[in-house]
């Protein structure tokens, strides 16, 4: 399969990332077990989690899905199959978030411990701390780096100026860069990713692994009215798409997927990772089968008519 570099890394990942957010949340350990071990069988390698996942269900402190994930690697041996991304800086506890040189410190070990592994690949600043000046995060980074327990930095939710500061911060001071950013990116939501973050992207060579890469499940093409909302937890989030431009969003995806005899989440998918900077989008699965369907995204290969339809319909 086609692997494609994080921003001048050494890392390359497959064309695909695996939203760890269901883990010890929709998919119990059994389950993203069986998901972990399909997701490597099918040729991808990048598994994107958080410190923070998925402390929002009842019970949960956080740390579920990093735990999950880290048995998974010493059960299977399958360690240096995978690029594991994972992030830091929401909130875990009271006194247990941010960006500061000490919470970086505390919260490297805690997911190191977790995920029981020596080395993260991608470690990412969740959200940004705005009481934290850049150059302090940062050097804690390039710490974490020099001691060998990261390899690569990338960001996720920055505003385009800390973004922008950040990197140049780096340059300035000769310390390792963010190479990846995190951003919400799909079909339907594009003018704020494009307007705002990806002149910086094109300009710093960044990697783009795009969150919400199926708009909350409403490019599935599930949700077509009001009354399908309360098919799923998450119909409720996907209303704000059922406007004209996500009618006409809708109409072109099923024009393309009946063309190349696929579905409209295998054909947003294409469109994103066929996108320029785009590295890897983010998408989740809680069956097997559901994940076969989403892989073969990879394989499909959109003509520039296909790609130009898609991108007119979704027009902002």
């Amino acid at each position: 399969m086609e692997k494609r570099k994080i921003g001048h890394s050494e890392l390359s990942v497959a064309p695909l990332s695996f939203g760890g957010n269901v883990f010890g949340w929709t998919a119990d350990e059994s389950t993203s077990f069986q998901l972990l071990d399909a997701f490597v069988a099918a040729g991808f390698n990048l598994v994107d989690t958080a410190d923070v996942y998925s402390r929002w269900v009842p019970g949960n402190n956080g740390g579920e899905s990093e735990t999950i994930i880290g048995k998974w690697l010493k059960q299977s041996g399958k360690r240096d199959q995978v690029v594991i991304a994972t992030k830091l800086g929401a909130e875990m506890a009271p006194d247990k978030k941010g960006l500061s040189k000490e919470y970086v410190k505390q919260a490297v070990e805690d997911s190191l411990r977790r995920l029981q592994t020596d080395y993260i690949d991608l470690y990412q600043t969740h959200y940004d701390d705005l009481n934290t000046p850049v150059q302090e995060t940062l050097e804690a980074l390039d710490k974490l780096i020099n001691e060998g327990k990261v390899r690569v930095i990338g960001a996720s939710n920055f505003t385009p100026e800390r973004l922008k500061e950040s990197l140049e911060v780096s340059e300035k001071l000769g310390y390792a860069a963010y190479q990846s950013l995190q951003p919400e990116y799909n079909l339907y939501d594009r003018q704020n990713y494009e307007t705002q973050y990806e002149p910086i992207v094109q300009q710093y060579g960044l990697s783009v692994i795009s969150y919400y890469s199926l708009a909350s499940g409403f490019l599935t093409g599930k949700y077509r009215s009001e009354a399908d909302l309360s098919k799923s937890p998450r119909g409720q989030g996907v209303k704000k798409y059922l406007d004209d431009r996500g009618q006409s969003i809708l109409k072109a995806l099923d024009e393309v997927a009946e063309q190349y005899n696929a579905t409209p989440a295998q054909v947003s998918l294409a469109w994103l990772m066929a996108r320029p900077g785009i590295t890897a989008p983010i998408a989740s699965a809680t069956s097997v089968d559901q994940l076969h369907e989403i892989a073969k995204a990879a394989e499909l290969k959109l003509d520039e008519a296909a790609i130009d339809k898609l991108t007119t319909a979704s027009a902002w």
